[in-house]
């Protein structure tokens, strides 16, 4: 986000940055630099959420990992800085390293609107004239190694989904991209909570409604994520929208969860200011917290009648969350179908209830008057939204909001924590426990990390623990949402007595690698092709061993749970593998590691035995975290795949040329996949590991490995 106003950074993996807090520095490539020209402005109806929608889908197919972006042209003058904060923050979901914005006359607006002293500004801007920083529409172009050029004026009210950030589809598309997206389902609804008429049906009461579930019903709609709700512009309309639909008699349909989590609490100031937070709470829209619930997550479960019904009758439901991203089994377990949306347009899908619809044609309901209402009669236009703004926003408000921003919150300054240099293992803790990453593995579990690594060595007679397809992300890999209690982490947790009630996130307990261990590949939408026809983390076993072997487990001994169609955890495979000393390998298709930046989408794996990942490109920040913790990153050469090659991921894999070579920068190494039958594929593919330095991580085992190394010889 900071780099909407001018300042260059970009995010790191969370290895990195542990490595960064212990005094490693940073290495990275010099990355090209795309010119992302804008010209036009946005015509009455778009948002910046339409925008960002858009650039995202334009940047994915162009093809940016590793790059940043510069967004330049006169366009950009026409974009407030909220606004270019929105394009900024999607980076990671567009794949590049960054998406900047240079300082110009709307920076030093924002700056003076947003409570910053008067000499800081003026500041600001000699510095970047003197150094010859501060961008004009008059001066010329910069050179960049690549362009590309968007008319802002073409940009139409748009949703991304149901299941990718970059594919974005127009509201009037929105039905199509469902059925399209979901052709089990068989023909579209003939009726999805409609009268006979096709307009919407009068609530009459609210759990008998239930029944006007359908394939396609929103369940969800939530106004969350950092950046959409904290663009004034966007959340005064999702207000001012609000207000309307209920000055029209319009209610948001009883199947959906509503909730509102702005990204600052200068944005509930603004909402009273603006007399609009008492609409939207009519609507269901009240305060749930700040900044990241939905969007990863954290949206509690769905309405225990909307939830059997969902089960029951197999439904394929939908939410509509104004959030950056919205991969497979992210938002919420029962929810397959997810679309990214601007904050008005959730509340117009709260109000339709269904994404079966088109909100260009149809109405979202009758008004009190009996009436159809259209979105184009609620839709607030962009002189309504300025005039708003600037009635109900100051700087004082964020001076206030911000000037005890460490010490305002009594009941974090309540938290005690313990004193001294190192911290206090509890043992009973089933969220923060001690990892094994310093532990040596060559000399003995339970053995100190010895001063001196062991020469890397060639991976041989590795068995495939999961073989996926293309745009695998990091939610896939290591989830952050809901804990199921049937899996190896529910199974865990229960074991130490902790109930279900209190199972908490992936994400909550990140602190705990017994539960996010269990957690890896455990994505209820993942599908391995070695486990077809079945969703979730399984896999096919292929070493020795019985349906009643011991899974491996550390703390309590449970039996490997069988898929109704014989295929196990991924967890049991890869601990009934450890067992056995087999080492694992990952098979994946193209951008695998793509969304957050999570470390334990490494760690994870790492942990579970895996030595290498042979895929046909990685996102940026995975493919470095991969290397950070000693995975072997390995990319196909052009033309080739693992269909292409023939590849089941039944076979056993050799990887040579590591042992006794001095190993380089992106080197081929070869692979041996000896099937069953004994016939032999052999193929060269590039490793990953890109920098001299990387290659010092992976010879130490991991990039944790190699600083504590460095301490310890200081």
């Amino acid at each position: 986000m900071i780099n909407g106003v001018g300042v260059l950074g970009w995010g790191v993996g969370g290895i990195e940055a542990e490595a960064v807090m212990l005094g490693q520095p940073i290495y990275m490539l010099t990355p090209q630099v795309v010119g992302f020209k804008l010209t036009g402005e946005l015509p009455e109806g778009a948002t910046a959420t339409d925008l960002v929608l858009t650039v995202t889908q334009m940047l994915r197919a162009k093809g940016v990992v590793d790059k940043f972006v510069e967004f330049y042209g006169p366009g950009v003058s026409k974009l407030s800085l909220p606004d270019r904060a929105t394009i900024a923050n999607m980076a990671p979901d567009y794949g590049a390293t960054m998406g900047f914005f240079p300082v110009d006359a709307e920076t030093l607006r924002y700056l003076t609107l947003s409570g910053r002293p008067a000499e800081l500004v003026a500041l600001v801007e000699r510095y970047c004239k003197a150094q010859g920083l501060f961008r004009t529409d008059e001066m010329p172009d910069p050179v960049f190694s690549d362009t590309l050029e968007l008319d802002l004026g073409t940009v139409v009210a748009s949703l991304a989904g149901p299941k990718r950030p970059q594919d974005r589809v127009a509201l009037g598309g929105v039905r199509g991209s469902f059925w399209k997206a979901f052709p089990d389902l068989g023909l579209p609804n003939a009726d999805c909570g409609l009268a006979a008429n096709g307009s919407p049906e009068k609530i009459r009461n609210p759990k008998s409604e239930i029944r006007n579930l359908a394939h396609g019903s929103v369940v969800i709609a939530a106004i969350t994520s950092c950046t959409n709700t904290s663009n004034p512009s966007v959340m005064i309309g999702a207000g001012l929208l609000a207000k309307k639909a209920v000055e029209r008699g319009l209610h948001v349909k009883p199947w959906v969860k509503t909730s509102l989590a702005p990204g600052s609490t200068v944005v509930t100031r603004y909402l009273d200011e603006a007399g609009l937070t008492p609409y939207l709470e009519q609507l269901g829209y009240h305060t749930v917290g700040y900044g990241c619930t939905t969007c990863i997550g954290n949206s509690g479960p769905l309405p225990e009648e909307v939830a059997t019904a969902v089960q029951e009758r197999d439904l394929t439901v939908a939410a509509v969350i104004s959030g950056n991203r919205n991969f497979e089994g992210r938002v919420h377990p029962q929810v397959r179908a997810n679309y990214l949306a601007s904050p008005p347009l959730v509340v117009a899908y709260a109000l339709a209830g269904t994404v079966d619809i088109d909100l260009t044609t149809e109405p979202l309901g009758m008004g009190r008057d009996g009436q159809p209402v259209y979105l184009r009669d609620l839709w607030p236009s962009q002189a309504e939204i300025q005039a708003t703004i600037a009635r109900s926003l100051s700087p004082a408000m964020y001076r206030q909001q911000y000037a005890n921003v460490f010490t305002g919150n009594e009941t974090w300054n309540k938290v005690s924590a313990p004193a001294g240099d190192l911290f206090v293992w509890d043992a009973a803790s089933t969220y923060i426990q001690e990892p094994p990453f310093f532990v040596n593995p060559s000399a003995g579990s339970g053995q100190a990390l010895a001063p001196e690594p062991s020469a890397p060595q060639d991976i041989h007679g590795a068995k495939v623990l999961a073989y996926l397809g293309d745009n695998i992300t990091t939610d896939h890999i290591s989830p952050a949402g809901g804990i199921a209690a049937d899996s190896p982490a529910g199974r865990y947790l229960i074991a130490l007595g902790v109930p279900v009630s209190e199972f908490n996130q992936y994400g909550a307990r990140r602190g705990n690698h017994e539960v996010l261990m269990r957690g890896a590949f455990a994505n209820i939408r993942i599908k391995n092709k070695l486990a077809p026809g079945v969703e979730g983390g399984y896999t096919a076993y292929q070493g020795a061993g019985s349906r009643n072997q011991e899974s491996g487990d550390t703390h309590h001994a449970s039996r490997i749970t069988h898929h109704a169609s014989g295929v196990i955890s991924i967890y049991d495979a890869a601990m009934a593998y450890q067992a056995a000393g087999i080492p694992t390998i990952v098979l994946a298709g193209k951008e695998y590691g793509t969304g957050s930046s999570r470390d334990w989408a490494a760690k994870g794996p790492s942990l579970l035995g895996v030595k290498a990942v042979i895929a046909e490109s990685f996102e940026r920040i995975h493919r470095s975290n991969l290397v950070g913790m000693g995975i072997l990153p390995l990319q196909f050469l052009p033309g080739q795949n693992a269909a292409s090659l023939g590849l089941t991921g039944m076979e056993t894999f050799d990887v040579v040329g590591i042992t006794g070579a001095e190993m380089q920068p992106k080197q081929h190494l070869t692979v041996r996949a000896t099937a069953a039958d004994g016939s032999v594929a052999t193929f060269e593919a590039m490793s990953r590991i890109d920098t001299p330095v990387e290659v010092g991580y992976y010879r130490n085992g991991g990039i944790l490995q190699t600083v504590l190394r460095q301490m310890m010889k200081t």
